[in-house]
């Protein structure tokens, strides 16, 4: 990939327009609000590895002078040039971040980015698209599995046992991103908070750029196509393949491929055999109203199977017989379900959910309302001015000003002015430096970090 042309076609004319005397110029990524009041921060070191450390080369200043100036936009081939031969080709960027792993207020400064060459102040804003993309996704998935996770959590810790809940949401969102690459980000950042995905490159990206060992998992399952080349008047006779392919371990079967409530009579049939060989069956319904077919789909395996209560006085299905749902689910949906379970006295240990599109693609950059924006320039690299946007029709896209450090205060942060630090940390690290990463973090890492917030917030 180029990454001269890993840009807006607009931002090739910009080095155009900087006064001549701005030598450095900083800028800075938040997330204004959006859908929730706090941030998981989780992805920066994927891009960073993948795109930003690599060196631009000739043949790259070559193709992008031809495709730029061919589109019609003037092209700052000596800028480049001088990148490649004063620099090897590695970008002159200083790029400062809060550690992933961080759950954050909105409204806060994520990532600090300034160039350190005087020559190149335009590089800052150069890079803005690649940068503040390779953030805002991650972030959003990250963000929407961990609220999740706390709405989970809670109907777990009311109704039943919250050690499952690491397995209680999976990822079944791969089919339903825009690319492999969408799917190994936003697979990978659902594994912060859960150990549950279909979605293999996730397990590749996070291996690959956060030497993780195995951060999910997955089990044996059907498909429709699986159920329903059997035919349907085979249908018990397919599932009993099912149970002696499986039964000996943890398994998942389709239900929906003709009528719901009569699968769970024929598995009737089938699990005693399950329970002889030890394993467990995860049902699947996928059909209808989540909320009903949920509550009614465990009542029915219950009427079948029978059931036991809890110590909070909650329905339990047998050990080898449990549901997993997975169409139709999205953050509202699961509270809903949870909900219902509760009404009905239905624990919800006995079920997990399965979500897709919801989890991995029905977000976007103004979820969170992300921007990235120029807060300081300044003559020398020692003396900032500030800088910001303050348009008076919209108040809301107010920008900070000045170069900004973000501190701790008990379990919230603050973005202050870096000359306002004093002797506070600055929670603010350098993660990149003239081409080279300068601290990384692996994937254990990350998940400490998430689980000693919740500790410390009582979740």
């Amino acid at each position: 990939m180029n990454l001269i042309l890993n840009t807006d076609s607009y931002k090739t004319s910009h080095y155009l327009q900087y006064p001549s005397d701005v030598k450095f110029v900083s800028s800075y990524i938040e997330s204004r609000g959006g859908r929730w009041n706090r941030l998981l921060f989780y992805g920066l070191q994927m891009f960073l590895m993948e795109y930003l450390s690599k060196k631009i080369t000739k043949e790259d200043i070559l193709e992008a002078k031809e495709i730029i100036t061919a589109h019609g936009m003037p092209f700052n081939e000596d800028g480049w040039n001088y990148i490649l031969n004063e620099h090897g080709g590695k970008l002159p960027l200083e790029i400062e971040a809060v550690r992933e792993g961080s759950v954050v207020q909105t409204d806060n400064v994520l990532v600090q980015v300034r160039n350190t060459d005087p020559k190149l102040p335009w590089l800052v804003g150069y890079i803005e698209t690649a940068l503040l993309r390779a953030i805002w996704y991650p972030v959003a998935v990250a963000t929407n599995s961990y609220f999740c996770k706390q709405r989970i959590l809670t109907a777990l810790r009311e109704t039943g046992t919250p050690e499952l809940i690491d397995f209680c949401l999976h990822d079944f969102g791969a089919r339903g991103v825009s690319s492999y690459e969408s799917a190994g980000i936003g697979g990978s950042a659902h594994m912060v908070n859960f150990k549950g995905s279909d979605t293999m490159s996730g397990i590749v990206f996070a291996r690959k750029y956060y030497e993780a060992d195995m951060p999910a998992f997955s089990i044996p399952a059907s498909e429709h196509s699986t159920m329903t080349s059997w035919g349907k008047a085979s249908e018990l006779e397919a599932y009993a393949n099912m149970v002696d392919k499986f039964a000996s371990g943890l398994f998942a079967c389709v239900i929906d491929s003709y009528d719901t409530f009569n699968a769970i009579e024929l598995w009737g049939r089938l699990f005693d055999k399950v329970k002889a060989s030890g394993g467990r069956v995860v049902l699947r319904p996928d059909s209808g109203n989540p909320v009903t077919m949920a509550s009614e789909c465990l009542e029915k395996m219950m009427d079948i199977a029978g059931y036991s209560l809890n110590q909070k006085g909650y329905k339990v299905l047998p050990d080898h017989i449990r549901m997993i749902y997975g169409d139709g689910i999205d953050p509202q949906s699961i509270g809903d379900v949870l909900a219902e379970l509760k009404l009905r006295k239905i624990s919800s240990d006995n079920m997990a959910f399965g979500m897709g599109g919801a989890l991995l693609q029905h977000l976007n950059r103004d979820t969170l309302k992300f921007a990235m924006k120029t807060n300081a320039v300044s003559h020398d690299g020692i003396n900032w001015i500030d800088v910001r946007k303050d348009p008076a029709t919209d108040p809301a896209k107010r920008s900070k000003s000045g170069r900004l450090a973000l501190i701790r205060q008990g379990s919230l942060y603050k973005t202050i002015r870096f000359d306002e630090l004093g002797d506070r940390q600055n929670k603010l690290i350098t993660v990149f430096k003239n081409g080279e990463l300068t601290s990384k973090v692996s994937f254990e890492d990350i998940r400490t970090r998430v689980s000693k917030f919740n500790e410390r917030i009582g979740l």
